[in-house]
Formats: C-alpha cells, structure tokens, sequence
C-alpha cells in the first residue's frame, strides 16, 4: 500500500519492556536470541528403559535380549545410576537417560520376566526416542524475529528460556475525531436530522484489536477552524490520526483540505475504487498516518479494516500483520457488482445441514450500523468481477 511504503520497518513508536506472560498480541521490537539450547540434557521421550543401543542389536520376539535393571532415574533428577553391558534401567517420558545410555526402549517392546529382569523383543538405533540437546532450540539461535506478534505459544518459548520480560514496540496511540453538525455523543437523545456517534466507537473497538491504543478525540462541527484545530491537536497528542467526516459532500471536501494542512506531504490518495468506501482519503503529514473515513457507519469500518488496521501494524514495526480470518463458504444468493471496483458484502454463515456453511448476504445501506450486527463477515467481490453467483465457494473475512 503506498502509505505502508512510506512507514518505517522497525516500531516507529518506541520500544518499552513488558512481562512475557502480558505480552500476547504484541509486537517483538528486536531480534530476540536463545539465551540457552533446549532441551539441556538428553531426554526420554517415551516411557521405557535406558539402554545401550548395541546391546539390543538382533533382539527379535523369537529371540529377545535379556537385560538386568540396575535402577530408574526419576523425574526431575539426574541420573544415579551408570549402564554396563546388558544393564537397562526404567526411563520416564521427558525424564534423564541413566549414564553411558544412548537410547530408550519402549516400554511396549519389553516383557517382565522378574523384578530384576527384563526382556527386550526390538532393536533401538543410538539416539532412538531420545530429545538430544539443543534439538528443539540452540542456544544464541533467534527465537523471535524484529516484528513479530506473539502468540501463546512464544510466550511459553520465552519462559521455557527462562526469560520473563520481553522488549516490545510501544502501542501507537490513534486520535479518532468524529466530524459532522449532525454527529452527537451517545449518551444524548437525537433531535431532527441527528445521529449519535457510532464511528468513534466501532474503530477504536478495531485499533484495540490491532494492539494500538485509541484515543478519543470527541466530536467537531462542520465549522472548518474547528476542526483543523481539533485535528492539530489530535495528531499532535498521537501516532496516527483518524477522522471520520460528516456525511455532507462539503464536509468530506473540507476534510481533504484538514489533511492538506496537517504536514507534508498530506493526502496520497482521495477516493477508491471500493464500495463501500469510496471517499476514503489515506494521507501522511509529517511521518504520521493520517486517514479520512467516511461517515457512513459500514463504510467506515470497512475502510478501517483494510486501512487503520495495517497501519497500525506497521507503526509497531509489523511488516507482516496477522491475516484475518477467513472462513470458506458457499454463497445462497448472487451478489451483482460492477468491474473496477472492489465490493465488500456483509453476510451471515449458516449451516446447510450438509456439512458446508452458507453464506446469506446482508443487504442494507452504508448507514445502517446493524447491517453490521446482523452478520458474520464480508465477502469480497473482486474488482475484475461483475459479481458472484449464488452457488459459488466464496471466503469470509470473519467481523
């Protein structure tokens, strides 16, 4: 996208130290090493018996080779007790070998003759169900790259490391500026021709999501030095800055002329080939991403998906964000479009009873909120295609 080609790779936003166990969802800001290899010690990976290998060479069930217990090695120690020749002693799943062993027997593949001997029915290879150090991570390998976002199981990498904190990016803080005569706080009671605040809420609801932090800016007329004043200050007090424009064509106008005033080098693009969403405007004003929505509540959190969102990414050094959710279904109903503009459709999934999900499209204007709330996700029409046939497999791009 031309505004990500314009962001730097590494976290624009600075980089603070967190506790491993809190850092799910955030964005790593160095390369982080292994500060040892895993697993330290050679490790059973069965339930079994130390061994070593060459002595169980050419055992078969017709005729087994006979081994003396000489002890087991319990878990959470090390080993007390050393092989010789033909001696095994009991192993436990992710326990230590007993010394001079180099593989483990499966329990299976044994037989109890008494309490001091035992049969083995199979030979083992040297290194046979045995984790051998380092196999699983190497100490100084790097374990998690500049801009990853962690997942549940990288915390339990960091920690099986023995490592508890974690140098992350900082959250970009996003100013959100709701703009319209018409636009009053939720708490109040609409008059004639008002609307209560919708966008403020539904985006900030996205850039949480995303991991950066939303900074409510409050609501501004159509007066336009109010809201360059109002703009100023909000992109001053973040990271990015989002303003969500009245529904009038003048207001949107004014909003490219916001933009425009806001640093260098201002609006990169006004309008695309999208619906809904077609004014959108996507601007940078002096490093800063600044991005116009449109005022209709399914427009702009359409456009804040595909723009807000990676943005956000990209500010905490994400080159590569999550994707989201998709989910395959078949369409129940055609959906018309028209060449050269892409069109996302609401739909609601519904079991088919035979083991497929349809897709049901959800038709409602762009000002219509509970379009939103009655489905389940988007489907794309791509802009080479004059629609999608009911029938066809589609994928959903899970809300």
């Amino acid at each position: 996208m031309l505004l990500l080609d314009r962001l730097p790779e590494r976290p624009g936003t600075g980089v603070c130290v967190v506790r491993t166990v809190d850092a799910l969802g955030r964005v790593v800001a160095t390369d982080i090493p292994a500060t040892e290899s895993l697993p330290a010690f050679p490790r059973s990976t069965m339930d079994g018996y130390s061994v070593r290998a060459s002595d169980t060479f050419g055992a078969s069930d017709g005729l087994p080779a006979w081994f003396t217990l000489v002890g087991e090695v319990p878990m959470g120690r090390g080993p007390e007790v050393s092989l010789g020749v033909g001696e095994a002693a009991a192993a436990y799943t992710g326990g230590m070998l007993a010394g001079n062993a180099d593989a483990v027997v499966m329990v299976e593949y044994t037989q109890t003759i008494d309490d001091r001997t035992i049969e083995v029915m199979r030979p083992v290879a040297p290194g046979e169900n045995v984790a051998q150090p380092g196999e699983d991570v190497r100490a100084h390998e790097t374990v998690l790259s500049v801009g990853h976002v962690v997942r549940p199981q990288d915390i339990g990498g960091l920690l099986a490391l023995g490592m508890e904190s974690v140098e992350v990016a900082r959250r970009p803080r996003v100013g959100i500026l709701s703009m319209g005569d018409e636009v009053i706080p939720p708490s109040s009671t609409p008059g004639p021709g008002q609307v209560r605040d919708v966008n403020t809420y539904t985006v900030a609801g996205q850039v949480t999501a995303a991991g950066g932090t939303a900074v409510p800016l409050g609501l501004v007329g159509d007066d336009y030095e109010e809201q360059l004043v109002a703009a100023r200050r909000g992109l001053a007090r973040s990271d990015m800055l989002v303003l969500s424009a009245g529904s009038s064509v003048s207001a949107r106008d004014r909003t490219v002329d916001i933009v425009a005033e806001l640093g260098e080098p201002g609006p990169l693009v006004h309008g695309l080939a999208l619906r809904p969403g077609k004014p959108a405007i996507v601007g940078l004003c002096d490093g800063k991403p600044v991005i116009g929505l449109p005022g209709n509540p399914v427009s702009a959190m359409v456009v804040s998906s595909l723009l807000v969102r990676p943005a956000v990414y990209r500010l905490m050094g994400c080159v590569h964000p999550p994707p989201p959710t998709d989910r395959a279904a078949i369409l129940a109903q055609d959906i018309p479009s028209v060449p050269g503009r892409e069109d996302y459709v609401p739909v609601r999934l519904a079991d088919n009873g035979n083991g497929a999900v349809n897709a049901h499209p959800v038709w409602g204007k762009s000002g219509f909120i509970f379009t939103l709330v009655r489905a389940d996700g988007l489907v794309k029409v791509p802009a080479d295609a004059g629609g999608i046939y009911a029938g066809e497999p589609v994928q959903v791009r899970e809300l």
